[in-house]
């Protein structure tokens, strides 16, 4: 039997999303706080002794070339000199272009699974780095802790957080990142809190990219409409999907069992760290 590793890699929400600048290359200057939640897709590594990087499963709308698994993957083989390969295969839960993380978390995943599959020993510092050049969002799964972000959302410090349960609502489209960011109605100048100051402004935390994504995707703003007559409803990352939050489990599937017919949801938990976590040296 060759070896095989099956790992989990979690969705994130962004509790709360502002946009305080812009740096000179267009990257756009954000303040987010970031949650794991128990959502998450599942990875199969096998490993090859031949060197190739496969996917061994379709994933609809994600070519094998354009994985951030198998980007991942290559990426490690690049910077180590690795001669060892890997077969991937996927199993998607977190809805593709909604804001939950997925292609991140999965290339965190990757990294972090292949330290430990092709015996390499990086620390998690080093594949933070190598994570970065894969997209903003990788280094948090590999850091691995709900954090409060800012730079474009790779300067991250731990921030432990209570148990909640959220209600997730996956509305029927997909939202571009680049299009969101792009739009000219885009706020882009709140002004930076502290993450010392989270507390006492929670009333002032919004998701920034919010009115631009709703204006442009009707879907958005009516799954928004329905979950904030049972408590604050925000969009996370750039959308589409939306959440709630809620302190028990039993009053989030409450209002789960409300949902519309035309409406795709989920009840998940608040993880107090990424699965993971403990495979990582720091």
């Amino acid at each position: 039997m060759k070896p095989t590793l099956s790992c989990p890699a979690p969705a994130k929400l962004n509790l709360f999303l502002h946009v305080v600048g812009r740096r000179p290359d267009g990257y756009h200057l954000l303040q987010t706080l970031f949650r794991f939640v128990d959502l998450h897709d599942t990875l199969h590594f096998t490993l090859r002794e031949d060197g190739v990087v496969h996917r061994t499963n379709a994933i609809e709308g994600v070519p094998e070339e354009r994985d951030l698994c198998v980007r991942a993957a290559r990426l490690l083989q690049s910077e180590t000199g690795c001669d060892s390969g890997v077969d991937i295969a996927v199993e998607k839960r977190i809805p593709l272009g909604g804001g939950l993380g997925g292609g991140s978390s999965d290339a965190a995943t990757t990294l972090i699974a292949l330290n430990r599959l092709w015996s390499l020993g990086l620390s998690r510092e080093r594949l933070m780095q190598i994570g970065l050049r894969l997209g903003a969002d990788v280094p948090l799964f590999v850091f691995g802790e709900n954090a409060f972000a800012e730079g474009v959302g790779e300067v991250l410090q731990a921030c432990p957080l209570p148990e909640a349960w959220y209600v997730v609502l996956f509305p029927p489209v997909q939202v571009p990142t680049a299009q969101i960011f792009g739009h000219p109605e885009l706020t882009r100048d709140t002004v930076s809190i502290t993450m010392r100051a989270l507390p006492e402004r929670q009333e002032q935390l919004r998701n920034d990219l919010q009115p631009v994504a709703c204006k442009l995707y009707p879907e958005v703003a009516r799954h928004l409409a329905w979950l904030n007559n049972f408590g604050k409803a925000m969009m996370t990352g750039s959308g589409a999907c939306v959440f709630a939050e809620f302190s028990g489990r039993s009053q989030a599937e409450a209002v789960l069992a409300r949902l519309p017919q035309d409406m795709r949801g989920v009840v998940a938990q608040g993880l107090t760290r990424h699965p993971l976590h403990d495979w990582v040296l720091n």
